[in-house]
């Protein structure tokens, strides 16, 4: 992997010690010797000052955010985020090995929710059709919506121009519910504790493999497989 070049020192870096007060609250056990350790594997490169002490800048305050969240929530060696890292260095947004499709972006980006209104704003949806869309179960009945709702509306929309309204997606629904259940015992067989990440994770690659499958029974159903 090709390190990041050090710039001159500028101000507005941080100390050692103003990293760890940033990401301790997040991370319990990053100290200044596994900093370091990841300064000798060469996936950081804080610059130095002429004395040569190391500083951080916030870009690479979000690398390290990136690095142990990898290592935390997704148990990935270091030789593998290594190759992440690679991948964001070259301008791509890599898919996190075993994350379920989750992209290295997704994964940091805060949760944002929408309100009815921006929801409505963002998509060109109505009112009357979020309605439609809440009580068909395809959207959750509530005053704000998780930000990924943009996605699912522009798709509802779509669908309604070709006469599939929400009311004709009960039985996906119904479906996706069935689903859900069939995957949380699978996981919940696997002796993983209920809603750890670890759970989580298990979910979602599972839910990645259901819709694998469901697509190529359609694509065979229309003759394209």
């Amino acid at each position: 992997m090709v390190a990041a070049q050090a710039r001159p020192y500028s101000s507005g870096l941080l100390s050692i010690g103003q990293v760890l007060a940033r990401l301790q609250d997040d991370f319990g056990d990053l100290t200044p010797s596994k900093l370091r350790f990841l300064e000798e594997q060469r996936l950081i490169t804080p610059e130095r000052t002429a004395s040569g002490y190391r500083k951080f800048s916030q870009e690479h305050i979000e690398r390290l955010r990136l690095i142990l969240t990898l290592q935390r929530d997704h148990y990935l060696p270091l030789k593998v985020i290594a190759e992440v890292l690679d991948e964001i260095d070259q301008g791509r947004d890599p898919i996190i090995p075993g994350a379920a499709s989750r992209s290295a972006s997704s994964i940091l980006t805060p949760k944002r929710v929408l309100s009815s209104e921006e929801l409505r704003r963002l998509t060109g949806a109505s009112a009357r059709f979020l309605g439609e869309a809440i009580a068909a179960g395809l959207l959750p009945a509530a005053e704000v919506f998780p930000h990924d709702a943009v996605a699912q509306v522009t798709s509802l929309l779509k669908l309604a121009e070709q006469g599939i309204t929400p009311r004709h997606l009960r039985p996906l629904r119904v479906a996706a519910e069935r689903d859900a259940e069939l995957i949380a015992h699978a996981v919940s067989t696997r002796g993983v504790k209920p809603a750890s990440p670890a759970a989580t994770e298990g979910a979602l690659e599972l839910a990645e493999h259901l819709d694998t499958v469901r697509s190529g029974v359609l694509r065979r159903r229309f003759g394209t497989a």
